[in-house]
């Protein structure tokens, strides 16, 4: 093994913390296994042409990550307890809208590496309950991103909740009573479906997703609020244009109506129209979630409320559920907002996703579904509701995620029948491919295959 060279173009960061990326990229794929011995450290600077100490804080930075041991004089040997601590099977749920695990193990490393950062320098903090809404900082944090991406924010209008959907319920809870009525797409986030069930709250489904339908609702029913997933919508993959944006915006003023702008993919477009909330800030909660575009595993998201008054409403609504969202991860995301981490991941997971896109693309042919170049999910045409509601099945454990759009429909049944493909989640590069090759196997066998994407 001591002729490995590290690729470290494809890792950032100072040499020594590009030189443990790669060294823990390799330990992960495979190339040194349990027990192998690692280069010489001298050796290996001799070969990448750095300095000593620079190798030497590498594989310290690795052993700090549980990687490797040294013994002495015998060098540095990847730990065999790993194989230990790696042989159970993956357990996560397909049928959930997952982010893709960016390659070379980024998000890993870093989590790993802030934790660590953040229990050296706040560990009383972070071992404690939060104030109601979150710690100050991390409202900071997220009151910075949110005026980044174009809503002027203050941290005391900022919530930080635990994930996208404590949100939801949160803001739901906060706004609205049974019987009311919420305008929201035909095809909705199931999440939602579940909320304004348990809380007797009646979904109205507008036809489109435009000013012009939102006001023809409003003329038929009392409208209290307003639900949109702005930019890439779950499961449509529909993305509002500015106009459309700006007429939404102004009939929620006319008519008064509060907007949930649940922008869970936002982030990962690459030049989306600014937010609805934007437009009219008095109106509107602004979900931003670090779920759908870094990792639903971190359980973090920051609510914008219209004012400071409804902030505090928020915050003693979402501590009656969940009390925080969990501290050290909070921590977490306020140091990768701070020091550049988290638009960095967020990148890698863009382009991730936009690698399976284009596999989607060449394999299912860029004509038979609908999507997002920086999203990881399809809305897919079936040519007949048989197929839709025999393909999960026939796919299930090939670690593709498939869900057909009676599940998303407001009313529970689709006239139009569809899928949701999903290719984000553990699920492997290869893997993936083979999946999607079987997915096209199974639709061509049903007969003919609709060329027209979902709009």
């Amino acid at each position: 093994m001591s002729n490995w060279i590290p690729e470290l173009s494809r890792f950032s960061g100072p040499k020594y913390r590009a030189v443990a990326d790669a060294l823990t990229d390799a330990i992960h794929s495979g190339y040194f296994k349990p027990g192998n011995r690692l280069p010489p450290q001298r050796e290996l600077a001799d070969t990448l042409g750095f300095d000593l100490t620079t190798i030497t804080r590498a594989y310290e930075l690795a052993r700090e990550r549980g990687l490797i041991v040294g013994r002495g004089r015998a060098g540095s040997f990847v730990r065999e307890d790993r194989a230990v601590a790696t042989a159970a099977p993956a357990q996560y749920d397909e049928a959930m809208n997952c982010p893709p695990l960016p390659a070379g193990r980024s998000l890993s490393i870093a989590f790993a590496d802030t934790v660590r950062t953040c229990l050296a320098n706040e560990a009383e903090a972070a071992f404690h309950y939060q104030r109601p809404g979150g710690a100050s900082h991390v409202r900071e944090a997220g009151a910075q991103l949110l005026s980044r991406i174009g809503i002027a924010t203050h941290a005391d209008q900022v919530i930080v909740t635990a994930g996208g959907q404590n949100a939801l319920h949160a803001v739901l809870s906060t706004i609205a009573r049974p019987g009311d009525h919420v305008a929201c797409g035909r095809f909705v986030y199931p999440g939602l479906r579940s909320l304004a069930l348990r809380l007797g709250l009646n979904l109205v489904a507008l036809p489109e997703m435009t000013g012009d339908a939102l006001a023809e609702a409003c003329r038929s029913k009392a409208i209290r609020a307003l639900y949109i997933v702005p930019t890439n919508d779950n499961p449509t993959t529909e993305t509002i244009s500015a106009e459309n944006r700006k007429q939404i915006a102004d009939v929620a003023r006319r008519e008064n109506l509060q907007i949930i702008e649940d922008d869970a993919y936002g982030l990962l477009a690459g030049n989306p129209p600014l937010p609805i909330a934007s437009l009219v800030p008095d109106l509107c909660w602004y979900i931003a979630s670090t779920s759908k575009v870094i990792s639903p595993a971190l359980r973090v998201a920051f609510v914008r409320c219209p004012n400071v008054g409804q902030s505090m409403q928020l915050g003693a609504e979402m501590h009656e559920t969940v009390v925080m969202a969990p501290p050290i991860n909070a921590a977490v995301v306020a140091h990768w907002l701070g020091n550049g981490t988290f638009d960095r991941l967020v990148q890698d997971t863009r382009a991730e996703a936009a690698w399976r896109q284009a596999t989607a693309r060449e394999i299912l042919g860029s004509g038979t579904f609908a999507s997002q170049p920086e999203g990881y999910h399809l809305w897919l045409r079936m040519p007949d509701g048989s197929l839709a509601a025999h393909l999960p099945v026939l796919m299930r454990n090939t670690g593709l995620g498939l869900a057909p759009s009676d599940g998303f429909a407001v009313g529970g049944h689709s006239e139009q029948q569809a899928m949701r493909v999903s290719l984000g989640g553990p699920i492997g590069r290869s893997a993936l491919s083979a999946a999607l090759r079987a997915l096209d196997a199974f639709i061509c066998s049903s007969g003919e295959r609709d060329l027209n994407p979902i709009v």
